[in-house]
């Protein structure tokens, strides 16, 4: 499974998603991180110049050519969380912590979080 995360420099969960500067992509499979790989995507800069449609189609883009099937993330918006749904991608927020413990925690389908927002 495909599992894709904002991250920061010190490997937690970045509490930017559309925002993101970095996404981690991870492969996991029964229970544990099978790759890692990391991205410098620099989204906010993104959300920032171009229309809400290009910024959407660049994550949408993203999220297609890497077979995305999971995202992990704090919050976002309902525009972004209505695309992701209907490109089929489960979306898992409210999520802090060590992204590694979110990817995997997030795969399993597991209600519990490693660092939920209150």
């Amino acid at each position: 499974m495909w599992v894709c995360v904002p991250v920061t420099n010190q490997g937690g969960v970045d509490p930017r998603w559309g925002r993101a500067e970095r996404l981690a992509l991870a492969e996991v499979e029964n229970s544990s991180v099978k790759s890692w790989e990391e991205f410098d995507v620099n989204w906010g800069v993104d959300h920032e110049i171009a229309s809400e449609a290009r910024h959407h189609a660049h994550v949408a883009r993203f999220i297609h050519d890497h077979k995305v099937e999971v995202v992990v993330a704090d919050h976002m918006g309902p525009g972004m969380l209505t695309m992701l749904e209907r490109m089929g991608v489960r979306v898992v927020l409210g999520v802090g912590g060590d992204a590694h413990t979110a990817v995997v925690l997030a795969s399993s389908g597991s209600s519990q979080q490693p660092n939920e927002r209150q």
